[in-house]
């Protein structure tokens, strides 16, 4: 019986490989990108930096999208309706983790994200705070709750949005809250939300590529499911349009973001190196083709994160090479 209970403890503890499969840490690069781009772009556009409140903005950040990764595989366990994909393929499951020790891990995670953005929101102003709680809550309640954001067929657009544009905009403000370019004065008798509109405008043009690639993912990974999803009862965008028409938008989606750019350069927002983006063209084409084919998780999908990961890499070298250009 004592040999039961100690194996059965080792089973429930947390190992680092089952952590770093519960946050799939291998997914968390990707997701920097809007972070890497905003301060590029922040320094090419506005010419402002401020490293120290950057820094512990990213760590916040950071913590955050490991929580909410967190939380998404343990409400698919928690919700799962096929006994191979709980107790197999899920890691909660197929460990035996503790789950108390998932949520005080959650909890703690979300903890720290909070303390963060209360000590921005001290130090910057107020603005950031309901630009953050939006945040916080698209990706908690992403996958939290009776009817979780990701079982809808909405998905693709909280993703895109909160990711690629949140973040985006965060970094943004925190690097210029001193020039007052979008501002909230508050205090018990009023308050005003101020900002300049070719800022706003600049803003979410240069986050566009960013909001479609993070979209691009969340339907690639739609699509790929789409038959085990239907099982656990998870009804996604492809459900509602068909894998067809999820296709020809996963293609759309995609080859918008060049035209973002074009658009971008010809209207003052990027300068000429910025058309380094396209040389991402010469993979993106082949791996968009494959896809288009086939939607297969273990064969094809990884061709998706690739078109993101070529891309945005392709994008942060162009305003890279932008911020060199002016400081010659």
């Amino acid at each position: 019986m004592e040999d039961t209970k100690r194996l059965r403890a080792a089973q429930n503890k947390m190992t680092k490989e089952n952590f770093f499969e519960l946050v799939q840490i291998r997914t968390k690069f990707a997701g920097i990108f809007p972070f890497v781009i905003a301060v590029l772009f922040t320094n090419t556009y506005f010419h402002s930096f401020h490293p120290g409140k950057t820094l512990v903005f990213f760590f916040g950040m950071f913590a955050f999208d490991l929580a909410i990764t967190a939380i998404n595989n343990y409400m698919d366990f928690q919700k799962a309706h096929s006994e191979k994909y709980k107790y197999e393929e899920n890691v909660i499951g197929r460990e035996n983790l503790s789950e108390k020790q998932i949520q005080r891990l959650i909890f703690g995670l979300v903890g720290f994200s909070a303390i963060v953005g209360i000590v921005l929101v001290v130090q910057t102003g107020w603005l950031l705070l309901p630009m953050g709680a939006a945040c916080f809550f698209v990706g908690i309640f992403y996958t939290y709750g009776p009817i979780p954001l990701s079982r809808m067929p909405l998905g693709e657009i909280f993703s895109g949005v909160t990711e690629g544009l949140g973040i985006f905009a965060i970094t943004i403000y925190l690097n210029t809250y001193d020039q007052r370019l979008f501002f909230m004065d508050l205090d018990f008798n009023h308050f005003a939300v101020t900002g300049d509109t070719m800022t706003v405008i600049a803003v979410i043009w240069a986050a566009l590529p960013l909001m479609l690639t993070i979209a691009n993912i969340m339907l690639a990974n739609n699509l790929c499911d789409l038959e085990q999803d239907v099982q656990n009862q998870r009804y996604t965008l492809p459900f509602y349009i068909g894998r067809e028409w999820g296709v020809r938008l996963f293609n759309g989606l995609m080859y918008s973001c060049y035209a973002a750019i074009i658009i971008g350069w010809i209207g003052g927002i990027y300068q000429w190196p910025i058309l380094l983006t396209f040389i991402s063209l010469l993979k993106v084409f082949t791996q968009t083709q494959i896809f288009t084919k086939e939607q297969i998780k273990s064969k094809t999908f990884p061709m998706a994160v690739e078109n993101l990961i070529v891309f945005n890499s392709c994008y942060a070298v162009g305003l890279l090479a932008t911020m060199i250009l002016q400081l010659i």
